[in-house]
């Protein structure tokens, strides 16, 4: 039987977690900024749709991308070079979890709920969720965001309103956790998408020792401070 979690009840141990639907831990809670980061320290996030209880997770195998393994794919390189873009970090938090919530082409709904807004706004404002935005012409075309806890980014959703701007979002965001010692992006669940851009499918038990090795990592705060990057520098693309 899946457990109920009441306000004060801890996470079960994720090797509990079912095998189908893979990694379903527990069920309830809530999406307060701690016990959000208690569940991101543990290799658990939430995922639920509206309707249902707050359904927390901890799927095996993990999709991931190694940050020193990434390569900037032609089609991103191509996007940069044809298109006047401006790329910015923690510069509009908000409005990049407004438009991963939107309904998407593909699908009528979204698992980005108004409980999960506001709860993914209060972890940005304690410094734990940051965003990357791309913009053209003043107009938000991009963007990714997630959590970070010790070397981890957990990327969360992102979205694209130009051809490869969700793309050229990850791609300077890794770039960018690359530079800082940040050492892996946790995509949590693999999908088509993921693989194409190069993510990689480890065990839950080796996630779980980079997670817990990469606790004691404590980038400056100055890292996050918003600021527009200088995407031809990172990338190491000063001819385009």
């Amino acid at each position: 039987m899946l457990p109920y979690l009441n306000a004060d009840t801890p996470f079960p141990n994720v090797d509990d977690a079912l095998v189908e639907p893979n990694g379903l831990l527990a069920a309830g809670a809530d999406l307060s900024s701690e016990r959000l980061m208690r569940a991101y320290q543990k290799g658990i996030f939430p995922w639920y749709s509206p309707g249902e209880p707050i359904l927390w997770w901890s799927p095996d195998p993990r999709a991931v991308f190694f940050v020193d393994n990434f390569k900037i794919r032609k089609s991103v390189k191509k996007a940069l070079k044809n298109n006047d873009l401006t790329v910015t970090l923690n510069k509009d938090f908000k409005q990049v979890i407004q438009e991963c919530a939107a309904p998407r082409s593909d699908d009528n709904g979204t698992w980005i709920t108004n409980e999960m807004l506001l709860a993914y706004a209060s972890l940005h404002h304690h410094g734990h969720a940051h965003s990357v935005e791309v913009w053209q012409d003043g107009k938000l075309v991009g963007g990714i965001y997630g959590v970070a806890t010790g070397s981890i980014f957990c990327g969360e959703s992102m979205f694209s309103r130009i051809s490869e701007g969700s793309k050229i979002a990850l791609t300077c965001l890794i770039y960018y956790l690359k530079a800082h010692g940040f050492k892996l992006i946790d995509c949590q669940i693999e999908n088509p998408h993921l693989n194409k851009l190069g993510s990689t499918l480890i065990s839950r038990d080796v996630y779980l020792e980079l997670l817990s090795n990469g606790q004691s990592f404590n980038p400056s705060k100055i890292m996050w401070e918003p600021k527009t990057l200088n995407w031809k520098k990172l990338l190491g693309l000063c001819d385009v």
